[in-house]
């Protein structure tokens, strides 16, 4: 009987072995590529001593491989930016839920979905140029559309997941007629074609080559931060506003992520988006790349966002905006927004 158990007894000892060893790293596949995360990952493996191992890449990509992948994946965690990417992810179905009380708690009902947590907010704001635009022209979204400013209105390609998440957002409070109307008043009012990022709207309301642009918050408070005095000219010929707050607040995204499915190393990946619901995570978290936390207990000093002032946001479930994303692109392409 003794000979028998034997093989029994090593497996299980092999496995606890397993099972400690597997909590000493972590395989992180990430989108987000700012230089100040780094010391995020220093800091969950100085107070963890979990090493993280990490991948950077496109949001596309990274899916892809871990798809491929499949069971065999050493993947434990993707963090990505923008809700429709992940609630792309979650329809591929590689996240996994996460048993944690400390995620639960600390992470607004709004700014998570089933499988997967936002850790950082950012707002999507109108820039305007201070001597062109009147800025009761520009106090909501749907106001780009306004005849008024034919000729004035700057994007970046309505394919965007940026564009496409306000999109939805735009759908689910307006309804899909008013946003599609929306939308060809917004393309009607075009000053160019499409092209470029954020900070290229900005820059072309602040030379006058627009009226009007939309951005996300974290764009304008790097020209802000600036020591260029281009971009601070810039920021000197621009106005900002907080869209919607008479209505249903500003539409804001987030970066966030989960465990994923076939996690080989899942306590490790529990720890470490506890790790990232901390105080010391969130305010380092938003801060690097001048976000806002999502844990409401956590205040961040950020001379150039408390610059922009205070205001309401969307209190919109950000994981219910896969549901009207795809709609949003099908409005915008009948619309002539590419």
């Amino acid at each position: 009987m003794t000979r028998k158990l034997l093989p029994t007894v090593l497996t299980a000892l092999l496995t606890a072995v397993g099972a400690h060893a597997a909590d000493t790293e972590l395989n992180l596949y990430t989108a987000r590529h700012y230089q100040t995360d780094e010391a995020l990952y220093a800091n969950f493996t100085k107070a963890t001593g979990i090493k993280i191992n990490r991948i950077e890449g496109k949001e596309d990509a990274l899916l892809e491989r871990i798809k491929n992948e499949g069971a065999n994946s050493p993947a434990d965690v993707f963090i990505t930016v923008d809700a429709s990417r992940l609630a792309k992810a979650d329809e591929l179905g590689v996240f996994a839920p996460v048993e944690s009380s400390v995620l639960a708690e600390r992470i607004p009902a709004n700014l998570k979905a089933d499988t997967w947590y936002a850790f950082s907010t950012r707002a999507r704001v109108i820039v305007y140029n201070k001597v062109d635009v009147d800025p009761k022209l520009v106090q909501n979204y749907e106001d780009l559309a306004r005849p008024e400013l034919k000729g004035k209105v700057c994007t970046r390609s309505g394919s965007h997941p940026y564009n496409l998440s306000l999109g939805a957002a735009l759908i689910q409070h307006d309804g899909a007629a008013a946003t599609e109307q929306w939308a060809k008043g917004v393309v009607a009012n075009f000053a160019r074609d499409p092209k470029g990022g954020d900070t290229d709207q900005i820059r072309a309301v602040a030379a006058g080559e627009c009226g009007v642009a939309i951005a996300n918050s974290y764009y304008v408070a790097r020209l802000i931060n600036s020591t260029k005095p281009e971009d601070q000219a810039a920021m000197k010929a621009v106005g900002i506003i907080w869209p919607n707050q008479a209505t249903w607040g500003t539409h804001v995204n987030v970066s966030g992520g989960g465990m994923l499915k076939y996690a080989p190393h899942k306590e490790a990946a529990r720890k470490f988006l506890e790790y990232l619901a901390s105080d010391e995570a969130q305010a380092y978290f938003a801060n690097g790349n001048n976000e806002w936390p999502v844990v409401k207990s956590v205040t961040v000093k950020n001379a150039a966002l408390d610059s922009l002032g205070a205001f309401r946001m969307d209190d919109l479930n950000v994981g219910t905006l896969s549901k009207t994303t795809a709609e949003a692109q099908m409005i915008f392409d009948r619309a002539g927004y590419r």
